[in-house]
């Protein structure tokens, strides 16, 4: 697929199809004028997820992350709905492609430029805690004194004690390195079940031959549970359109589809062989368990 410059909705969309490691000098300029546009606007942001790993963990971006991550928590640090407006704009003003998701857990800006993705999480407070996708549960504690730390020769903020917050995000074993494809299912086992108030969509099961499959396990990360009939086809709650976690279980068969971008209503189809051909088709990328799902 061909992008233009690498900050248009084209190449965002390329990004999330094939998830293509970051170029860590693009990452190192762009996290670098990101953070001056925020502090010009007073945001106070964290690095937040696999940015904040690599930042304590190596001191270094992880070689196959594919994006930047940053955390600000809405009600914290004088982040309000208006400055949120505010930065989006100026944000496009300065030649990022922006997409917005208003979110169960946070209002999400996804960015794009020279064909780096950043994402900037607003997270709400939710009875004393903020959500880290997709659904583990963290402390507001954890961002209302954040840590200063050196990265790339400036001064970066991360969640306090970032230690803690990386045994919620990834576990006990979040010092050891662990490529894309084998972190995703200790994330995923940490989030607990529940039913999520919405509305239905259909997931449809194939196998790699292409036949429906009766049965199989379908399970919302965070939320409910269901199996599919004899046609394949199993229902999912859905409480907005945002991006979500699956398993799909089946005889010998499990798949953590890491993050699904999927929307109350619409019917999807998962089909086993999607896995090794998103493989085939991703040059660079490292075997990613996400994006996996197609509309029907």
């Amino acid at each position: 697929m061909e992008t233009n410059n690498g900050s248009d909705e084209s190449a965002l969309e390329y990004s999330w199809k094939y998830n293509p490691p970051i170029d860590p000098i693009v990452a190192e300029r762009n996290l670098k004028e990101m953070k001056q546009i925020l502090d010009q606007l007073n945001v106070v942001f964290l690095l937040g997820s696999g940015s904040c790993l690599g930042a304590v963990r190596d001191n270094a971006f992880i070689p196959w992350d594919d994006d930047v991550d940053l955390v600000s928590v809405i009600g914290l640090n004088g982040l309000t709905e208006e400055l949120i407006d505010t930065t989006t704009a100026t944000l496009r003003d300065k030649g990022y492609f922006v997409s917005e998701i208003e979110g169960t857990y946070c209002k999400t800006r996804t960015t794009m430029k020279n064909h780096l993705r950043m994402t900037l999480e607003f997270k709400h407070i939710i009875d004393g805690n903020a959500y880290a996708y997709p659904g583990i549960r963290l402390p507001v504690r954890l961002f209302t004194h954040p840590k200063t730390i050196e990265f790339l020769g400036e001064k970066f903020l991360v969640p306090n004690p970032p230690e803690e917050y990386l045994r919620l995000k990834y576990g006990v074993e979040w010092m050891v390195p662990k490529r894309a494809g084998a972190y995703e299912k200790d994330v995923v086992e940490k989030v607990p079940g529940g039913n999520l108030a919405g509305r239905p969509s259909s997931l449809r099961v194939l196998d790699d031959e292409g036949s429906p499959v009766s049965g199989a396990e379908v399970v919302l990360v965070g939320g409910g549970r269901s199996r599919t009939d004899g046609n394949g086809y199993a229902e999912i709650i859905l409480p907005s359109a945002d991006w979500y976690a699956l398993i799909i279980r089946y005889q010998e068969h499990e798949q953590v589809l890491y993050m699904e971008k999927l929307e109350p209503g619409k019917s999807y189809v998962y089909r086993a062989d999607s896995v090794s051909k998103a493989v085939d088709r991703s040059p660079g990328a490292v075997g990613t368990l996400g994006n996996l799902l197609s509309p029907e």
